[in-house]
């Protein structure tokens, strides 16, 4: 089975706030997130080894973002966001 048959995946958008590199301007910014909560029950057709690695898995978030515009209308230049983790489990 695909890992992603334990999950029930939405999108969901969190903020932050963030300092542009370029004119060390802070905002705050609205990040895309993958939000993947386990599912309550294993589907069906699952042997041994789907269930064992359904026992371990965790709810997560996923990032999707990797790059920001900034807010500031004299700069508006992309930056990446490597200072917001990539993974966040829930549990």
């Amino acid at each position: 089975m695909d890992e992603r048959e334990f999950f029930d995946e939405r999108p969901d958008k969190k903020p932050a706030t963030l300092n542009c590199p370029h004119c060390h301007q802070s905002a705050e910014y609205e990040i895309a997130w993958l939000v993947r909560t386990k599912k309550r029950q294993l589907p069906g057709r699952a042997d041994e080894r789907d269930r064992a690695r359904f026992a371990k898995a965790r709810s997560y978030m996923l990032r999707r973002d990797d790059m920001m515009a900034c807010k500031n209308m004299r700069c508006r230049k992309r930056f990446e966001i490597s200072g917001v983790q990539s993974v966040v489990f829930t549990d």
